[in-house]
């Protein structure tokens, strides 16, 4: 669905006898994005949903996680929620989105980590447990009920496998979980311009994967997603932790990434075989694949781990 003037008006009716500016967003690989202003001074994000997300995204937990964070300052507050034209429209934040090599920068490090802190000791309760193990699985049985073959070029069984024997080793309850963003890859960080409107300088973006985890998992899958070197992570990590145990939760972290790259490695394949977007969801996919059997090879090699 393109978005035009016309349909602007018909999921928000307000907007009608206003002049609008209509700008399709980069980056969104899942759903279609489109900045909106009106000449009121409203500007907003229209995102049109991506074709059968449903299998995957509940889009009522997603708005309810918008709503239950919004006192937590680091979102964007929703605006309209309207299910069946498959469309969430959200306030936009203006500001610079972050890519991976801004992570390197030390000056953004305390300002990257403060939005992570906040929702994780907001206490807050997301409606969606995320247990990794879990999600992992959930996606592994959508992909068999969708797959066109059985892509034999990946050991998808026995590598869950190994997830269920890390799984165990961290034994961490859900009794500690704390709300989690679960996409935190640097197009969802926006460091916001100065402005009365701006509520914090770091906000985070798109809650479709959130709810209750743990947040070595929130944090492995950042780190996943950046790929900054083993030193940047211990910067992250000694702030995050506040320069405490951080050996600990180190290993922690280290075992916990495995899970974020075969989640995102289903996630590919799914979307491989249900989206019409013009994305390279296999080669993303095999990507995320090898980063986490190199990640269980570290585990077994640094830490002495048996899995």
């Amino acid at each position: 669905m393109e978005l035009t003037p016309d349909s602007c008006i018909n999921l928000m009716p307000e907007l009608n006898g206003l002049d609008l500016d209509i700008q399709e967003l980069k980056g969104g690989i899942t759903n279609k994005l489109y900045r909106v202003k009106s000449s009121d001074g409203g500007d907003y994000v229209f995102r049109i949903y991506g074709e059968k997300t449903d299998l995957f995204i509940d889009r009522d937990v997603e708005m309810e996680n918008l709503r239950r964070m919004e006192p937590s300052g680091v979102t964007p507050r929703l605006i309209r929620y309207l299910p069946e034209q498959h469309t969430t429209v959200v306030e936009f934040i203006p500001g610079y989105v972050l890519k991976n090599e801004d992570f390197l920068k030390e000056s953004l490090w305390e300002l990257i980590i403060r939005p992570i802190r906040i929702i994780h000791r907001s206490g807050i309760i997301l409606p969606l447990i995320f247990d990794p193990l879990t999600e992992v699985k959930r996606f592994h049985r959508i992909l068999e009920g969708l797959a066109r073959n059985s892509y034999p070029e990946f050991d998808i069984h026995n590598t869950i496998h190994v997830l269920e024997k890390i799984s165990d080793i961290c034994g961490i309850s859900r009794s500690r979980f704390v709300p989690c963003q679960n996409d935190l890859l640097a197009d969802n960080f926006i460091l916001s311009e100065a402005s009365p409107k701006s509520r914090e300088p770091m906000y985070l973006i798109d809650w479709e994967y959130a709810g209750m985890s743990t947040p070595y998992y929130d944090i492995a899958d950042m780190f996943q997603e950046i790929l900054v070197p083993r030193k940047v992570e211990r910067e992250f990590l000694e702030l995050y932790w506040d320069n405490k145990d951080v050996n600990y939760h180190e290993y922690l972290t280290d075992l916990l990434k495995p899970f974020p790259d075969i989640y995102w490695f289903l996630w590919s394949l799914i979307q491989l075989n249900i989206s019409t977007l013009p994305f390279d969801y296999y080669s993303y996919g095999r990507v995320k694949y090898e980063n986490a059997r190199r990640n269980i090879s570290y585990c077994r090699e640094h830490y002495g781990t048996r899995i």
